[in-house]
């Protein structure tokens, strides 16, 4: 392949718009109330594009709700470019616009503004069953599919078996499609799309439905089409499949492109932007946890890279478990004990800040100590970190016990708050299922060696 070809433009977004009516719409029983209100319409439109001659194209809103008059703008001016040979992946939120975006693309909306060009033969799996008729066997879809796609029917005899082996459905191809699963319509609709050579195919997050050998299946091919010069665009909320397979990345939120560069600073920003006022709770005097020497103030979940509380944590990043809290007296410093437990409620880990103190006396909160060993009243942080690749992709709950050292804990706050780790990591290469079993999943060091040749092996 030349490098020309990898460099063609294949997709070209420029300041794309789409908007939606909300609310069910007029529904009419008679042909005379659709034509007057027909009629009505086109004269007030008439009349504002004679008011503001200035412009004639529908503008999205400029301020951040994606609502206006009415109607609800699932994308406003999406602007980005893709060549030849790149996979390249869409992630954000539930009605963040990603499934609208590649109707577009696939040409089964229209955009309200902007202009969309697609070069060569788009193949795209948008829906369950997607562009097949349910009353049809597997057989007659696939040849009905390559017809639509515009293939000759030898040529879809050419490729007929190599759907067939793919989709894994062999014992059921003469039976109708709407006795399939959908899983197996899923796996159908995929070996269609990604086998009649497609200049382009997009696939949104209908993937998921299949079971996780097929998954892999399908992550493969995409990454096979792609080293062969053809386009892949997929939305998946697997953040660890978009990292292993894609060479890029875009971020779409409220309709509007927030970030186009590599899967992992993508991914990073993500995090990041979930849930942006959770993983961290404060309280006020009235409500906060206090014993007779300590009151809580507050408790954040930081990432390492920034100092913004965020409930969403990267497995490959540490991660830093904030308190701030007051000394109400003179005390000696207090054993502060954290506790994380899973979502069965199950403990995972444990540890205390004066933990290890006889052979660190540095192991206290650094720069609050008092002289003589003794806090002072006053406002105090203390923080633990906690390393990367150590907990599994999961929901953990927070607990805290707090009391003097050596005694009862006198203060405890548990569950005090969650957060979720992510796995996006490169280690899992071509697996994007879940890690089971275990709570904790330390990455650890290993080495092969050989006894006899006297070698190593990583």
């Amino acid at each position: 392949m030349s490098t020309s070809f990898r460099k063609r433009r294949a997709i070209h977004v420029d300041r794309v718009s789409k908007r939606f009516r909300l609310g069910a719409g007029i529904e009419y029983s008679r042909l005379t109330e659709a034509l007057a209100y027909g009629g009505w319409r086109w004269l007030r439109s008439a009349q504002q594009r004679l008011s503001d001659k200035s412009s004639t194209e529908v503008m999205p809103p400029s301020v951040d709700s994606p609502f206006q008059d009415g109607w609800f703008w699932a994308l406003r001016d999406i602007d980005f470019s893709v060549d030849c040979g790149e996979v390249v992946g869409v992630i954000g939120r539930n009605g963040a616009g990603k499934s609208t975006l590649l109707k577009i693309l696939s040409r089964i909306v229209t955009p309200t503004s902007g202009r969309v060009g697609v070069r060569g033969r788009v193949g795209s799996l948008l829906e369950v069953g997607t562009g097949f008729h349910p009353e049809l066997t597997g057989r007659e879809n696939v040849f009905l599919n390559g017809a639509i796609l515009g293939l000759r029917r030898s040529e879809i005899r050419k490729r007929f078996d190599e759907i067939v082996a793919f989709a894994e459905i062999e014992p059921f191809l003469d039976t109708p499609v709407k006795r399939y699963s959908s899983g197996m319509t899923v796996r159908l609709g995929f070996s269609v799309a990604a086998h009649m050579e497609p200049d382009v195919l997009i696939v949104d997050e209908v993937l998921s439905v299949g079971d996780q050998a097929f998954q892999r299946k399908c992550m493969g091919k995409a990454s096979e089409l792609g080293a062969q010069g053809r386009t892949v665009l997929v939305v998946s909320h697997n953040l660890a499949a978009i990292a292993t397979m894609c060479s890029r990345a875009v971020l779409i939120d409220q309709g509007r492109l927030l970030a186009d560069a590599t899967p992992q600073s993508v991914i990073e920003r993500y995090l990041q932007s979930t849930d942006a006022n959770a993983g961290r709770i404060e309280w006020g005097n009235a409500d906060a946890p206090q014993s007779d020497a300590i009151r809580l103030r507050s408790v954040s979940v930081l990432g390492t890279a920034s100092e913004t509380p965020t409930s969403q944590v990267d497995i490959d990043r540490e991660l830093v478990v904030s308190l701030e809290y007051e000394v109400l007296r003179a005390i000696a410093p207090y054993n502060i004990h954290l506790q994380l437990k899973d979502e069965s409620g199950v403990l995972v880990l444990a540890s205390g800040s004066l933990a290890g103190r006889e052979l660190d006396q540095e192991v206290a909160v650094e720069n609050i100590v008092a002289p003589e060993n003794i806090m002072a009243p006053g406002t105090y942080r203390t923080q633990c970190q906690l390393p990367s690749n150590l907990l599994n992709d999961c929901r953990y709950w927070i607990g805290l016990y707090i009391g003097p050292e050596g005694g009862s804990p006198n203060l405890i706050c548990d569950p005090a708050l969650s957060f979720s780790v992510h796995d996006t990591s490169t280690v899992r290469r071509e697996y994007f299922g879940t890690w089971t079993g275990p709570v904790v999943r330390p990455k650890l060091g290993w080495r092969t060696e050989s006894i006899d040749l006297n070698e190593t092996f990583r």
